[in-house]
């Protein structure tokens, strides 16, 4: 759908729910996508939320629910007698309501748990009780269970009379009398199968599964290995208690992203969209890290005060300070960005870190010297020549090249070490972010250049 059809779409919409066309807005909102509709419920005037929302069918509601801004989430809750919540509230699955739970506060929670019927009260609290970031806590209890010496034709009617309430009911999973998993089978499988034909000589056995307390993000990661539509989640005895879908996968993926490119930036990491977090949330957010990485550069002010008899006798030297240090802190970005998503998709691991360390050498020897040739010709033809740049000399231009030389080979040992560390010693590798290489690099392209320049300049 285009831009202008969702902007006319919108227009249409607003335009009925003024007029009070309340028959004629259900019969469009019922041909739409849960998504969409929670999209253009997330533009519309607060005070018409809860009159819209009621238009929607229980089904379509539930789905719609599920799509909306937490905030939005409260604001319908808060509305919403005792009769329409526990309406919304059992039609969840359970891995939606125990999102929409942990995002609620308290009093808003307490009246949640309070509508659910007790079994879904049960399952909330069953998933709750896992760490966050854990498989157990993104998978849902609601999963189509089959025995062994089930016919075929029983396993079918049996997910005919259980598979309503499911999340899916294409992939089953077969469980003995003590709930251990040991097997699955698709609903092809079954169709396809034998009326007669046994469940335990149709399943495919040894299949993969995840314990509870495993990371979510190597959960989704193995969906995109295993190419799977549900993940198994079998506790410390390999009974099975839930099962992870792809849809929560792929929530976790953007959301794992998303925080890694706020750590790679310098910034705490938040949940909320960029134009629903207030000014004063997002200085929160930023200050704490820019406080740290301008104290971190006082550092580079010490090298340079130490270096400043070096600095008198060649000013030349302070013009190219610039370019030397940002080639570094690119180098060095580089070669983290590439080992930090090696790490995130399971392709690098601290064992390997001599192996990366010796390829980011190679690489940056022959980056270096390319960049520094390149270098060496332009100070000569345009700033020696063109420019006339005060004081730059042959040897000045030599001690600029080997700087830029060590420099890029500094830079992306220790862009590939520190995230391969920080992941050694359990903490995230996107906290090595580029502003940390940035200043450590420039320290120590600083302690290199001023080396170099006295042994060849003799200052």
């Amino acid at each position: 759908m285009s831009e202008r059809a969702v902007v006319t779409l919108e227009e249409t919409l607003a335009a009925l729910a003024e007029g009070k066309k309340y028959t004629t807005l259900r019969d469009i909102l019922v041909t739409m996508n849960a998504s969409d509709i929670a999209a253009i419920f997330d533009d519309f005037p607060e005070a018409k939320l809860p009159l819209l929302f009621r238009l929607l069918p229980k089904e379509l509601a539930a789905e719609t629910f599920v799509e909306m801004e937490p905030e939005a989430q409260e604001l319908l809750i808060r509305g919403f007698s005792d009769n329409e919540l526990k309406e919304v509230v059992n039609e969840l699955y359970v891995d939606d309501a125990v999102d929409i739970v942990e995002e609620m506060p308290a009093n808003v929670v307490k009246r949640i748990l309070k509508q659910a019927d007790p079994e879904m009260r049960k399952m909330i609290n069953e998933i709750l009780k896992y760490p966050d970031d854990s498989a157990g806590s993104i998978m849902t209890t609601e999963y189509v269970s089959l025995r062994p010496d089930m016919t075929a034709e029983e396993a079918i009617k049996r997910i005919r009379r259980t598979g309503v309430d499911k999340e899916t009911i294409y992939t089953c999973y077969v469980t003995d009398n003590n709930r251990k998993l040991i097997g699955m089978i698709t609903l092809r499988t079954l169709l396809l199968a034998e009326e007669d034909a046994v469940v335990s000589e149709i399943m495919e056995e040894n299949i993969i599964s995840v314990n509870t307390l495993v990371d979510q993000e190597t959960v989704a990661q193995m969906f995109a290995k295993y190419n799977w539509a549900a993940m198994p989640v079998v506790d410390q005895e390999n009974r099975l208690v839930g099962i992870v879908t792809v849809d929560d996968a792929i929530d976790v993926l953007q959301e794992e992203a998303t925080e890694d490119f706020e750590k790679l930036a310098g910034m705490t990491p938040t949940d909320k969209p960029y134009l629903r977090t207030g000014v004063l949330e997002t200085w929160k957010s930023r200050v704490p890290w820019l406080l740290i990485l301008m104290l971190s550069a006082t550092l580079t002010s010490m090298v340079l005060t130490g270096y400043e008899s070096s600095l008198a006798a060649c000013t030349v030297l302070t013009a190219f300070i610039p370019m030397l240090t940002g080639t570094g802190g690119n180098s060095g970005t580089q070669a983290s960005v590439a080992v930090i998503r090696g790490l995130s998709l399971g392709e690098v691991e601290f064992s390997d870190l001599f192996e990366v360390v010796w390829k980011e050498i190679r690489v940056a020897v022959i980056c270096g010297v390319t960049l520094a040739a390149c270098n060496f010709v332009k100070l000569l033809a345009l700033d020696m020549h063109v420019f006339h740049t005060p004081g730059l000399t042959v040897p000045v231009a030599m001690v600029i090249c080997l700087t830029m030389i060590f420099t890029v080979i500094c830079a992306k040992t220790v862009g590939c070490l520190l995230p391969l560390l920080a992941e050694k010693i359990h903490l995230d590798p996107a906290v090595m972010a580029s502003p940390f290489i940035s200043t450590i690099v420039d320290v120590l392209t600083l302690v290199i250049y001023f080396q170099v320049a006295r042994h060849i300049l003799q200052i």
